[in-house]
């Protein structure tokens, strides 16, 4: 090329750090324009950051620790589904040697998955040593029965060899498996392709089992964990690390998926505890180039005695902890109740990240362990509490699925207070079951009854102010200075109750709303006929007069809106135009002239301003 092109340019691009030997191939391009490292790219949020554990199946039977490990590990299954759980896994005494490494990886495999992602959406990729194993973990995994799975080969080759598995039988089970395949898709694209596109956007398979396809330029982001039951090193450990890096995001549009995991049972990198440039997988690179690119479970995990406190910590000025009414009243702080569901989220999040972790399983004293899980049912249960409570929109979130995989598996989810939208003071019956519900018990429980009709009065309002601000800004004054006094103590729980009652009846009754006869059963024009009165009353000084007409304006005003009305009115602006001549007219022409009101032009021009304003909030399309 050179020959040809002495003049050209030349730019290499790479998509992996270079091996330290390969560095000289950049002098062949005149040096290093840029370098994007990977702790740069989880910095931008291009990618998340990567969890490595790794995990040791023990051939050896060890009754104390395997009897620790299950009790540990099946909370949540009846006594018949432990029992099964059991001979499933003594199974692997009846296996030769070879076979007992595949099938106590895949059972732990199917535990790992089972446990922390089964459900959430999020899928695996399991890497074995050749096709003839694959397979093997594959029908291990269809009889342990608890995940879904699906190989991905390449054709059959008579040539390759095979560890640890005789190389007749195995070459069988591979032909037989491959001709299944034809005769099922038809060909070796068609076969490839229904199984990734499965993978990729159906809920099965959980699990994709590969040997060496997939392991580049494969890109699926809700492949999360990857399984390495086989020794990669150098280019081709980094391209597989890298398929579960990628970002995901939910429906909701909120990012769903923080890390990706490894988790490692050939002993690539052992424990993580030095620099992975000290391992040979990954001996050949420069330490710089890889910092990022994984990190220890471990580190993660060492965070969580120190989340757990920060969390506490938010209550400290509660002597009495069993006091839930305390609590609760403490969070009705908007900015404390924040930095409570922030810690909450962490602390979640982190314990979920432990709780997969083997190490932290069997190094955790069982006390221990139930405290945080305990402390999280708490504190979910909490967090429902006051967003009920205080009348607080359901952020979705809330249902991210890997905390709701942690309460399902550990925290005996049946038992969580569920979140559910607030419910609609003007829906009279469903509100009064809900109000009742988080009243019952006691006297002491009128507080948080008062508080839920209170904000749930006020969220209503708030919801509609812009739709008729005239009524609803009294009565979001009233409201705010009722919860105000109660902080303040200087009304009982009682009264307080009584209050907020008075102004939720007030608000759902549109009592006090004073509307003049010919209104009754017209909101739109009601809601003109608030925004006017002030205008027409600073003019008039009988308030009968005043009532009547601004009355007359408003139905007027509002027959404007209905007449000029259309579809797409809102990306309309000459049909905007149109009204704001027509109200303009009708205030000059029928009240100011006809009626001697003397309205001047700011305050026509203000009328016109705050009718369109609200025309806005009540007309759609």
């Amino acid at each position: 090329m050179r020959q040809m092109f002495p003049n050209a340019c030349y730019i290499g691009f790479t998509g992996t750090p270079l091996l330290t030997r390969e560095k000289s191939d950049v002098a062949k391009f005149g040096g290093v324009i840029h370098t994007y490292a990977i702790d740069q790219a989880v910095a931008d949020g291009a990618i998340v950051p990567l969890l490595y554990e790794g995990r040791m199946v023990e051939l050896e039977q060890n009754q104390a620790a395997i009897d620790i490990w299950f009790e540990r590990h099946t909370q949540g299954l009846t006594d018949q589904q432990k029992t099964d759980l059991k001979k499933k896994y003594a199974r692997a005494e009846m296996l030769n040697k070879a076979e007992q490494v595949i099938y106590m990886r895949a059972f732990d495999i199917s535990e790992h998955y089972r446990q922390n992602w089964q459900g959430t959406g999020f899928k695996a990729q399991l890497v074995a040593p050749n096709k003839a194993a694959a397979l093997r973990y594959k029908a291990f995994l269809d009889e342990l029965g608890a995940v879904t799975s699906e190989v991905i080969i390449s054709p059959p080759d008579e040539r390759e060899g095979f560890d640890e598995i005789d190389a007749e039988e195995s070459t069988d089970a591979v032909v037989a498996f491959w001709q299944r395949m034809m005769k099922r898709y038809g060909s070796e694209e068609d076969y490839n392709k229904s199984i990734v596109n499965a993978f990729k956007n159906g809920d099965e398979p959980e699990i994709l089992i590969v040997v060496d396809k997939l392991l580049t330029g494969f890109d699926a982001p809700r492949n999360t964990v990857l399984y390495l039951a086989r020794r990669l090193k150098d280019h081709s450990l980094l391209q597989a690390i890298a398929r579960v890096n990628r970002l995901y995001e939910d429906e909701s549009g909120s990012k769903a998926k923080d890390f990706g995991y490894i988790i490692d049972y050939v002993g690539v990198l052992g424990e993580l505890d030095q620099a992975l440039t000290t391992y040979s997988a990954l001996e050949g690179f420069e330490a710089a180039d890889l910092e990022g690119a994984l990190t220890s479970i471990h580190e993660e995990t060492k965070a969580l005695p120190q989340r757990h406190a920060e969390l506490w910590d938010l209550f400290k000025t509660v002597k009495n902890r069993q006091d839930e009414e305390a609590f609760e009243q403490l969070l009705a702080n908007e900015k404390l109740r924040a930095d409570f569901y922030e810690r909450l989220s962490a602390y979640a999040k982190t314990l979920a990240i432990a709780l997969s972790s083997e190490r932290f399983i069997t190094e955790t004293p069982e006390q221990k362990l139930r405290a945080y899980k305990n402390d999280l049912k708490r504190f979910v249960n909490l967090k429902a509490a006051v967003k009920l409570r205080y009348a607080e929109s359901v952020d979705y979130r809330d249902f991210e699925p890997r905390i709701q995989k942690l309460l399902d598996t550990h925290i005996s989810a049946s038992e969580v207070v569920q979140l559910n939208a607030p419910v609609n003071i003007f829906d009279e019956a469903a509100f009064q079951k809900v109000v009742e519900e988080q009243g019952a018990g006691s006297e002491k429980n009128l507080g948080a009854k008062a508080d839920m009709i209170a904000h749930a009065t006020r969220r209503a309002i708030n919801e509609r102010l812009e739709q008729d601000p005239a009524f609803y800004e009294k009565f979001s004054r009233l409201i705010q200075q009722a919860i105000d006094d109660y902080r303040a103590k200087r009304l009982s729980d009682l009264e307080y109750l009584q209050r907020v009652t008075e102004i939720k009846e007030a608000v759902v009754s549109r009592k006090g709303d004073d509307l003049p006869p010919a209104l009754n059963g017209d909101a739109d024009a009601a809601a003109v006929y608030g925004l006017l009165r002030p205008f027409v009353a600073n003019h008039l000084s009988d308030d009968e007069q005043a009532q009547n007409t601004a009355a007359e304006a408003a139905m007027a005003v509002w027959d404007i809106f209905r007449r000029n009305r259309k579809v797409g009115y809102w990306d309309d602006l000459d049909a905007q135009r149109r009204t704001m001549n027509e109200i303009d007219d009708y205030l000059y022409d029928e009240v100011k002239d006809a009626r001697g009101i003397a309205l001047s032009t700011d305050e026509m021009d203000e009328i016109i301003e705050k009718t369109m304003q609200l025309a806005r909030h009540r007309m759609a399309g």
